[in-house]
């Protein structure tokens, strides 16, 4: 595979604030801890050794291994396992993902592999610990629409179901009938999807089974053991409220300095989770505690016996599942895209409250991906790999101008009969003043007539070009489909199908710590 690494500013996708984060920019450094580069890691993990809980340590440890019980446990797998539990010295890099069916859009991918990815370069530059990639499964979100679709060579394959609640909980067998309108046979989906008993348990196995060769942990948080290490946080957040003032200042104080928040805190920041329900917890007028849409009231103390006993039943939100994922994880860094990293940005004073180590953000490998086929037709174009970010008239009018006998360009001529109008004005001038303005309303029909003779002939060289420019359109919405970037479009079967080695041929292309937008072909 062959790669082309372009800067991400130059792509014109991304946003002023990740593209400044990068850049590090004065102005948004208040609002992390460390910049994602390998001599940071260094310290990072002295401060996370120094407050990471043994306890936790070993309770995490024990559920990953038992929720291995039913998975294929590579020699990779079996190793991490081990150290997470027994060895003070390892630490994880963690990327989280929605649980899209079939995997969803290309970059999810691109996250697992970037964590992959960063833990060898971590290894090589600090070989005595041991860095563990992990994968946080969304398992307790509950926008079902947001998952419950992918696009398979153009075509679109839809979940229906009356299922409701966490995503997670969800029985996966409904995907038999999407299972059988794909193309062709997926023995991968179909163990997953239709002898597991749970979307996450389906999940867990597909990435294991895709991954699980370079030590990658799947980890589904919706657990009581973990919920349990986490009680002290939902105490304080439930009868306190700490968090929405601490996360609303910070918000603020991003928005005064120039950019937009992306998450917004409550008062209580936790939802209630029970089969088929996950819904928010408020307050009423009467200070008790009320689930939403539900009409389903606690007292106070009841409330609190129920953190003691069933902790699993708190789902916490946007604003609380990356302190969730700090408090049970040794871990160092979180990979992200730019909408995640945004909201981590408002986060940092609510870690420092709880005395919690502020990861590191490490943007997440992007990508774009040329088939045989397309890289063929872009190569029958004439246009590098590089020039793909352009506006598309732009390409259209290069390749014409290229392509054609004689370029299509009449400002020399536009300025010859601007000086000829000129002369006559001069003349007009001495002769009689009076008739400029009639001189000028004939330069500005003449000029206009000029422009469209131009245009008239650079429709003409179109029309002998239709075919180059009907492939320049092809390319373009294969590579930008509905004008958007083909990672967050197409899903990755759309390689792997045609080609067993993709996933490592990705690990090979993509370079840790190189935060450039990768063109591969």
């Amino acid at each position: 595979m062959t790669t082309t690494k372009i800067a991400l500013k130059d792509t014109k996708r991304f946003s002023s604030l990740f593209l400044d984060y990068l850049d590090q920019k004065p102005e948004l450094s208040p609002f992390y801890h460390r910049f994602p580069t390998v001599e940071n890691f260094g310290e990072q993990l002295r401060e996370k050794a120094a407050s990471f809980p043994m306890a936790h340590r070993m309770i995490t440890a024990q559920v990953l291994r038992n929720q291995y019980a039913s998975l294929q446990r590579f020699d990779a797998v079996k190793e991490n396992l081990r150290l997470m539990m027994k060895d003070k010295n390892t630490f994880t890099i963690t990327t989280g993902h929605q649980l899209n069916i079939f995997t969803g859009p290309l970059y999810f991918i691109f996250k697992i592999v970037s964590v992959i990815n960063t833990c060898k370069a971590l290894k090589e530059a600090y070989p005595e610990y041991n860095f563990v990639p992990v994968y946080w499964m969304a398992s307790e979100d509950h926008d079902f629409a947001e998952i419950a679709y992918f696009h398979l060579f153009g075509k679109k394959y839809q979940w229906e179901t009356e299922q409701s609640g966490a995503v997670g909980r969800m029985n996966p067998q409904e995907l038999k009938a999407v299972l059988e309108a794909l193309p062709e046979a997926l023995p991968l989906f179909e163990e997953a999807y239709l002898k597991k008993k749970t979307l996450a348990e389906a999940v867990a196995h597909y990435v294991n089974e895709l991954f699980g060769k370079d030590g990658l942990l799947v980890l589904d948080a919706d657990n009581n053991g973990l919920k349990s290490l986490f009680r002290p946080v939902i105490r304080k957040d439930l009868f306190e409220n700490e968090a929405q003032q601490i996360v609303q200042q910070t918000s603020e104080e991003l928005v005064n300095a120039g950019y937009k928040a992306q998450v917004h805190p409550r008062e209580i920041n936790f939802f209630y989770l029970m089969k088929d329900v996950r819904e928010r917890l408020v307050k009423n007028e009467n200070g008790d505690f009320e689930v939403l849409n539900k009409g389903w009231t606690m007292s106070a103390k009841e409330i609190d016996q129920l953190i003691e006993k069933s902790p699993e039943r708190f789902s916490p939100n946007v604003v609380m599942r990356p302190l969730y994922q700090e408090w049970i994880l040794p871990n160092l860094g979180y990979c992200g895209g730019p909408g995640e990293l945004a909201y981590w940005l408002q986060l940092k004073p609510m870690f420092e409250h709880f005395k919690v180590p502020f990861p590191i953000l490490l943007p997440r490998h992007f990508g774009m991906i040329f088939s045989k086929n397309l890289q063929h037709k872009w190569e029958k174009i004439g246009l590098p790999a590089d020039e793909i970010f352009r506006n598309a008239e732009d390409i259209k009018a290069d390749y014409i101008n290229k392509e054609s006998e004689q370029e299509i360009n009449l400002e020399e001529n536009l300025k010859a009969l601007a000086e000829v109008f000129a002369a006559i004005k001069s003349k007009a001038h001495e002769v009689d003043q009076s008739l400029e303005g009639f001189i000028g309303a004939e330069e500005a029909k003449a000029l206009k007539s000029l422009n469209n003779i131009e245009k008239r002939l650079k429709k003409s060289e179109e029309r002998k070009h239709e075919t180059g420019l009907k492939q320049i359109d092809s390319v373009l919405e294969k590579l930008f489909p509905g004008g958007g970037l083909q990672e967050r479009h197409d899903n990755f079967l759309n390689f792997y199908l045609n080609n067993e080695d993709f996933l490592e041929e990705l690990k090979a292309a993509f370079i840790a710590f190189d935060f450039r937008f990768n063109v591969m072909s």
